[in-house]
């Protein structure tokens, strides 16, 4: 397969799913970057194209997957912190030199134990997702120089 396919148009489609990486290093890396390699040559060549969008996809479907368990965990860190809204949960002090107002709570992190396994466990799956994205990144990028036509799981297909 890697003969049929060009190698300008297999590193061109690396290149995408490669750049897609740049939320390191530019806000909304993951979406601006591939569009800037795929939307000039996308009517040229359809296998940058088909990578290009799935790229694109996958980087949608993660940002939503990221922003819809960051909502359901929300309920769990408000919950965690039941007094912080008050007024008595913060008191100006005297100045010591460093910082002139304290912040405590009334009460105690471990009397809500049963916050605490939920608000971990959105920790960890916000995680787990991240490690996900860059593993399915790096192994499309690996694909795409190959040749070979790559499809991430758990993608919505918002580019048709």
């Amino acid at each position: 397969m890697t003969d049929s396919i060009p190698k300008h148009e297999r590193n061109l489609s690396a290149v995408i799913h490669g750049a897609t990486l740049g939320r390191f290093f530019v806000p909304f890396g993951q979406f601006l970057l591939p569009l800037v390699f795929w939307l000039p040559n996308r009517n040229q060549y359809p296998f940058v194209d088909y990578h290009g969008r799935q790229a694109l996809n996958f980087q949608i479907s993660m940002a939503l997957y990221h922003l819809l368990l960051g909502l359901v965990s929300v309920p769990f860190f408000l919950g965690f912190f039941p007094n912080v809204l008050e007024w008595n949960s913060f008191e100006w002090g005297h100045w010591n030199g460093f910082w002139p107002f304290r912040f405590h709570f009334n009460t105690h992190f471990s009397d809500v134990p049963g916050l605490w396994l939920p608000l971990g466990l959105a920790g960890l799956l916000q995680l787990g997702l991240y490690g996900f994205n860059i593993a399915y990144t790096l192994l499309a990028t690996i694909k795409a120089s190959e040749g070979t036509y790559f499809k991430y799981p758990v993608t919505i297909s918002f580019l048709k």
